[in-house]
């Protein structure tokens, strides 16, 4: 499969047969994953191979119950890791800058690139996989039990294993509502419901095709696709909560001193 046809096939897998992932196929993997960029090439990141099934067990909680936490065969968490590279200044006797957000944030894009292109590596030798966005809003939790030092953060995290399901691929918004020219276009009112017609009907239908989700939605007052968003999957109330965790969890991890 030649890479552009290869990255429109790509679809999230939450269901997976008992193979499990070889050591020969996960290091080629990971060899190629770890070609991504990085900022001023520091390779800020680390990544903590889960195969253990009693501490994929023990992740299943942090990661809001998800199924395929303890039934895929390998759990990936890309952390920014900053530690390493303090080790190595501090050997060497330079200065210890990197205990700021700023730092944490390039230390985050290096470990997104990174799960990227393991993710692509991963599925160019045939295995599924699925992002888990509880890695970064339960970072606390998951830090404690990858036991995880002052300096590194789980950011992104995915299972990883054979399929056994081939859902459909999703859908996705429209290029020229995403692809600015030049500069940025504030879409208008009309523009806005072109660029979501398609998604409003594809999104809530797939909502409802799931009995537990349907009656969630017949039991609330939502109406529409955007109502599901904000009344049912991402209140205000849960990202203000998981907002504080992070906060909390990189001030601990040594990323907000901000002193000059």
């Amino acid at each position: 499969m030649d890479i552009l046809s290869h990255l429109h096939s790509h679809r999230s897998i939450r269901q997976y047969t008992d193979q499990p992932v070889s050591d020969d196929a996960l290091n080629e993997i990971l060899q190629a994953g770890i070609r991504a960029s990085s900022s001023g090439n520091m390779q800020s990141y680390s990544i903590i191979v889960t195969k253990d099934k009693a501490r994929r067990e023990s992740l299943f909680e942090p990661h809001m119950q998800q199924n395929m936490v303890v039934d895929a065969p390998v759990l990936l968490t890309f952390c920014a890791d900053f530690r390493r590279m303090k080790k190595w200044l501090a050997l060497n006797d330079a200065k210890p800058n990197f205990d700021n957000f700023m730092s944490f944030m390039i230390a985050a894009i290096d470990a997104t690139l990174v799960s990227q292109n393991v993710a692509i590596a991963a599925e160019a030798k045939g295995l599924g996989l699925c992002y888990m966005g509880s890695t970064l809003a339960n970072c606390d939790k998951i830090g404690e039990i990858l036991e995880l030092p002052p300096g590194v953060v789980p950011v992104v995290g995915y299972s990883l294993g054979y399929a056994d399901e081939a859902p459909q691929t999703r859908d996705r918004l429209p290029l020229n509502g995403l692809i600015h020219n030049e500069t940025y276009h504030d879409h208008n009112d009309e523009e806005i419901k072109a660029i979501y017609h398609q998604r409003e009907t594809d999104g809530w239908n797939r909502y409802m095709s799931y009995p537990e989700i349907k009656a969630k939605i017949e039991a609330s007052d939502v109406q529409n696709l955007a109502q599901i968003y904000t009344s049912l999957k991402y209140t205000r109330e849960s990202h203000v909560g998981f907002s504080e965790t992070v906060l909390h969890y990189l001030e601990k991890q040594g990323f907000m001193n901000h002193s000059k």
